[in-house]
């Protein structure tokens, strides 16, 4: 072929394409199949989800820990050792190229792509019946556990439907119908009569429906019950681990995502027929919103310590498939400096979060540059301090989970210059993700795939399109 005409027949098929839009495309992969050949039987599903991990997350949590313990990630390791089978996974949703976690996970709960905002609710208002309901049905025992609200976005994506992801009081009453096994996570004031608009007690309601109710973490450490199982352990999300692991009295009331994680399958394996379970880090997310190096890090590592969990669970069990994945890119941060910068991580006490709610307006430039010192051990200048400051008397910050207008962007980049990390943005990303399975079944999982895809890849592996 000329390399004239060659041009002139690309250039034709580029304006052709053109004339479809991304969505036109997304719309048209609602219910592809990507099984090469048949999965088999799995009893046990375990769904690990790190909320909003761009590949960044991964990479420095692993290096983190090869920095201070001399080891890999658990994640990584599995990589290393050839345990899994990695893919990449597109994440829209159906309005969007970004998609946001409502949608991404009711792709893989209802098995169709909706609009952000929306869980399993189509753009036409149709159901999708969700995945926990199924597997429900079918007489397994069924869970979800995050360390945000388990209200919140994700899990809920799994379990119920609804218009908005916002309406967390009435997604917290639809669990109380739906009777799911396990529950364990946040979001006390969707739960409380004190803190609900409608004064309604869901503590004393799954009580009285035969659950066994747990609010701090040695309560949740010393269940050992046949009954279902919710466990709220404080408004909102869980405090960051970071902040957790140099606090007392944090330390003794919220359990980590690991030991919420091994108490739920220790309680889910009990039914002969088998268990689903999604667990979600949800806490990456929201550090990786405010652009918070240290608090991502550590909740990517208590993610890990949670997956490792599930790990061993898996290689004993035989009967188990572990899903390892993201819904979305968040932020891309990354590495972009010298060693001794980074090692500085190590030796933080405090989050970004907790610092920039200890500071005050009534702070001066030297108390912000020695409180940040002493929790983080990095001294910022006289300049940077002040350029903090001023954000106190204005407020103007804006970001999502950050109510308090806080100055999370402007001290990020402070603070990169300290770490060596980066930030591309304070929003998800349209990144393909890394997704992964260990277990019977994991041999079937293609190269590439789509969000969507997962949801009879899980039906068909525990033989539910039958």
């Amino acid at each position: 072929m000329k390399r004239r005409s060659f041009f002139k027949k690309a250039s034709l098929a580029v304006a052709s394409a053109s004339v479809l839009s991304p969505f036109d495309l997304l719309a048209s992969e609602q219910n592809r199949s990507i099984l090469k050949n048949n999965v088999g039987s799995v009893k046990n599903i375990i769904f690990m989800v790190s909320d909003g991990m761009s590949i960044g997350t991964l990479t420095m949590a692993d290096l983190l820990l090869q920095r201070r313990e001399g080891r890999r990630s658990k994640w990584l390791s599995l990589y290393d050792e050839g345990k899994v089978t990695r893919a990449l996974m597109d994440t829209a949703s159906a309005n969007a190229l970004v998609t946001d976690s409502a949608a991404a996970s009711s792709a893989w709960g209802g098995g169709k792509r909706v609009n952000n905002g929306s869980l399993n609710v189509n753009p036409d208002g149709s159901f999708n019946k969700p995945i926990l309901q199924k597997f429900k049905s079918a007489g397994k025992s069924v869970g979800c556990v995050t360390s945000v609200p388990v209200t919140h976005a994700t899990p809920a994506g799994f379990c119920v439907n609804s218009a908005s992801r916002d309406n967390q009081s009435d997604i917290a009453v639809q669990y109380l119908k739906l009777e799911f096994d396990v529950l364990l996570g946040g979001g006390t004031e969707f739960f409380s009569a004190d803190k609900r608009m409608d004064k309604a007690n869901l503590f004393g309601q799954f009580s009285q429906k035969g659950y066994h109710v747990v609010q701090d973490r040695n309560s949740l450490l010393q269940t050992s019950t046949s009954k279902p199982l919710l466990g709220v352990f404080h408004e909102d999300g869980l405090p960051y681990t970071l902040d957790v692991q140099f606090n007392r009295k944090l330390k003794a009331e919220i359990p980590s995502l690991s030991e919420m994680t091994r108490q739920a399958i220790n309680r889910l394996k009990q039914n002969k027929n088998g268990f689903v379970l999604q667990v979600e880090g949800g806490s990456v997310d929201w550090a990786a919103h405010a652009n918070d190096a240290s608090a991502l890090l550590y909740e990517q590592i208590a993610f890990d310590e949670a997956l490792a969990e599930a790990i061993s669970f898996a290689e004993q069990d035989g009967e188990t498939l572990v899903i390892i994945t993201t819904d979305h890119g968040n932020a891309n941060p990354g590495l972009f400096s010298s060693n001794d910068k980074f090692d500085k991580i190590q030796h933080f006490q405090q989050t970004n979060n907790k610092v920039l709610n200890s500071i005050t307006r009534n702070f001066n430039a030297k108390q912000v540059i020695d409180y940040i010192e002493s929790a983080q051990g990095i001294v910022i200048k006289n300049e940077e301090a002040k350029d903090i400051l001023k954000h106190y008397n204005q407020l103007d910050s804006e970001g999502l989970y950050n109510p308090n207008h806080l100055p999370f962007k402007t001290y990020a980049e402070i603070q990169s210059n300290y770490t060596g990390i980066s930030f591309a943005s304070t929003n998800h990303s349209a990144d393909l993700v890394e997704l992964a399975m260990f277990g019977p079944g994991s041999e079937s999982l293609p190269q590439f795939v789509k969000n969507i895809d997962l949801h009879n890849f899980m039906l068909q592996a525990a033989e539910l399109d039958r």
